[in-house]
């Protein structure tokens, strides 16, 4: 061998020790990265941060398997999808597919109305009582039965009181009076004929024939009906009998059960439209009166006392009408339509569409609910971009993320998740 080749052998084996050593070193970090756990994804490769369930998304599992919660398999949640700018990518075709339809947060007032049931009742404002102020008996009676309609003016008895007799002398004795004091009793007497109870009318007639009456006619002072008949004839009653109540029906009262959790939908003075079905087609008109303070513990409703206009007096006591109560209108309030709102149980959610294709799920604070929209109180602004329909894909940030998941596995080529 000559000398020549020396250095190009000690070359050869040099290399091959540096090759050995290298393999060797390559092992030992391999192995030792796996022990530690922290050997980095190739690339290409998604970090899976931890493994969900996506009905529970708050419990946390380090490794792949099937939910503890429910009949599926967890799924990954990875290192480039977990921060709070996270959106879900649909494009074009797969959102007209999937039937989401979009719509903007407007801001409007609405009129805020609520529907219940009532009973009609006999407006108490209008009981007009008729008593007896003296003993006596009733010689004739014109109205024979209770809940009969009566005229104003209208006689409903003819009644006969000693007491009546002996004030009406006393008043005859002093018609002629012409001294002051003599004047002055005469305007004392006539007046205790009043207090008595004898009409105005009898009082005149003593003046004109200048003799005692010896009967009096009691007459209806409203029109309206007798809810209450407290005599018969022949019969004799004592100071202070209710002899008969009568009833107006220029307006009745309609007690309304409204749910407690609705009561502050009604405020006193709120109008109201009612309708009977004993009179289709027709209106009534009328206002709340009162909230009257007190929640049945059973129903948990409470009542509102309704005064309706009944001038024609188609309605009467007992009828049952179909209510709808309109309150005030208020300031203007963001709205959003109310199929656009999921509520979970913990949480009330609507999915934003951002400008970039994105859509993501965002926390509210909702209000009164009116005509197919409801008010929000927090979380959006007028104008944002919602997802009004077909957003049960995506109820909340965990199963939009499974939800698109498994429709990547069906459509790989339609929706894709955004970085």
């Amino acid at each position: 061998m000559s000398q020549s080749n020396i250095p190009s052998r000690g070359w050869i084996v040099a290399a091959l020790a540096l090759l050995v050593l290298g393999a060797g070193g390559g092992y030992w970090l391999a192995n030792f990265r796996h022990e530690q756990g922290s050997a980095a994804p190739t690339p290409g490769e998604r970090k899976v941060l931890y493994w969900h369930d996506p009905m529970e998304p708050n419990v946390k599992f380090d490794k792949p398997g099937k939910s503890p919660f429910m009949d599926m398999q967890l799924v990954p949640v990875y290192a480039d999808e977990s921060g709070p700018d996270t959106g879900v990518h649909v494009r074009a075709n797969v959102t007209q597919n999937l039937g989401i339809r979009i719509a903007k947060v407007e801001k409007a007032t609405i009129e805020r109305k609520l529907t219940a049931v009532g009973s009609v009742a006999f407006d108490d404002q209008l009981l007009e009582v008729v008593p007896a102020r003296v003993e006596g008996y009733v010689t004739r009676l014109f109205v024979h039965s209770a809940l009969e309609k009566v005229r104003r003016g209208q006689a409903l008895a003819e009644i006969q009181a000693p007491a009546w007799i002996e004030a009406q002398q006393e008043y005859l004795s002093l018609l002629d009076a012409q001294s002051d004091s003599g004047r002055s009793l005469k305007t004392a007497a006539r007046e205790r004929l009043r207090i008595l109870g004898i009409p105005e009318a009898t009082i005149q007639r003593i003046e004109t024939q200048r003799k005692t009456v010896g009967t009096t006619t009691i007459a209806s002072p409203i029109e309206g009906v007798v809810s209450e008949l407290g005599v018969r004839e022949g019969a004799s009653f004592m100071p202070g009998a209710v002899l008969f109540r009568i009833n107006g029906l220029s307006t009745v009262w309609v007690n309304a059960r409204i749910p407690e959790m609705q009561l502050s939908l009604v405020e006193v003075g709120s109008k109201v439209r009612a309708s009977a079905t004993a009179w289709p087609g027709a209106t009534f008109s009328g206002k709340v009166i009162a909230l009257l303070p007190q929640v049945d513990a059973d129903t948990r409703t409470s009542s509102a006392r309704i005064a309706l206009d009944n001038r024609a007096g188609n309605l009467s006591p007992g009828m049952f009408v179909s209510l709808e109560l309109l309150a005030p209108k208020t300031e203007a309030q963001l709205l959003v339509p109310s199929e656009a709102v999921i509520t979970t149980g913990e949480r009330t959610v609507v999915i934003v569409a951002n400008t970039d294709g994105t859509f993501a799920p965002t926390d509210v604070s909702t209000g009164a609910e009116q005509d197919g929209r409801t008010v929000i109180l927090k979380g959006l602004a007028e104008g944002q971009s919602i997802v009004a329909s077909g957003q049960f894909l995506i109820d909340s940030e965990a199963s939009l993320k499974s939800a698109i998941s498994r429709l990547e596995g069906a459509a790989p080529m339609s929706m894709e998740k955004t970085p």
